[in-house]
């Protein structure tokens, strides 16, 4: 048998027989298992969280707070809901979610791929830091709150404040946008962003049409404090 024919090997994690500190703490382990099936989740918060080498993860089911939180390396899939502050601060790796996802999903996220195929609730991308974020449905107000780097694609519609106080995030938007934040604005969209929209809804799996989206981003004239400004801060 070659290495290309080795089976996949996938270990299995019970939550209604084990607790949460002992999933984490045997994904955490020297020697964890390269591929891993989480069953029971029942809700629990802080799973799969601090991952830092490359294991594959699935959750069969809905989870609470802070799922796949300061990821890095790893691929986290859970198939169903989550709760507030999915991928906060994840650096690498790619954490997707088939259902939808509560408030600050991808909170300040220094890198990799938060996927939300149904819809994020509010402030989706708060304080992003260079992750690329891909919503298949609509996300919430407030959403890239003084996002500073990174991407933010939205297939369905967008709440109210989208990109307040933006600095460098580039947001992409399929359908209406309620209402724009403090130095947020509608900005063309150049062959070289139809081509990376192409490339983050590839990576994500979704389809769409770039030629659809709308591009937004910030108008730069927030980043010094101007005394003629001060009601927008």
């Amino acid at each position: 048998m070659t290495l290309t024919d080795t089976p996949t090997v996938t270990t299995t994690y019970d939550l209604a027989e084990i607790s949460t500190r002992e999933l984490n703490a045997a994904l955490h382990a020297t020697e964890s298992p390269a591929t891993v099936r989480v069953v029971n989740p029942q809700g629990a918060h802080a799973l799969a969280c601090g991952l830092d080498r490359p294991v594959d993860v699935t959750i069969e089911g809905h989870t609470g707070y802070y799922t796949a939180g300061m990821n890095k390396h790893a691929t986290v899939t859970v198939e169903g809901n989550v709760g507030v502050g999915v991928g906060e601060n994840m650096m690498s790796g790619t954490v997707r979610v088939t259902g939808d996802a509560s408030q600050s999903a991808g909170a300040t996220a220094h890198g990799g791929l938060l996927v939300v195929e149904g819809n994020a609730a509010a402030r989706c991308g708060i304080s992003m830091k260079g992750v690329d974020i891909v919503v298949g449905g609509d996300i919430g107000h407030m959403s890239a709150f003084m996002g500073q780097a990174g991407r933010l694609v939205v297939l369905g519609n967008a709440g109210e404040a989208l990109g307040d106080s933006l600095y460098e995030v580039r947001i992409y938007v399929r359908g209406t946008v309620a209402s724009l934040g403090a130095d947020c604005v509608k900005k063309d969209m150049r062959p070289e962003h139809l081509d990376e929209l192409r490339e983050l809804l590839t990576a994500a799996g979704l389809d769409a049409d770039p030629a659809d989206f709308t591009r937004y981003g910030s108008a730069r004239s927030l980043y010094h404090f101007h005394v003629d400004n001060t009601s927008a801060y």
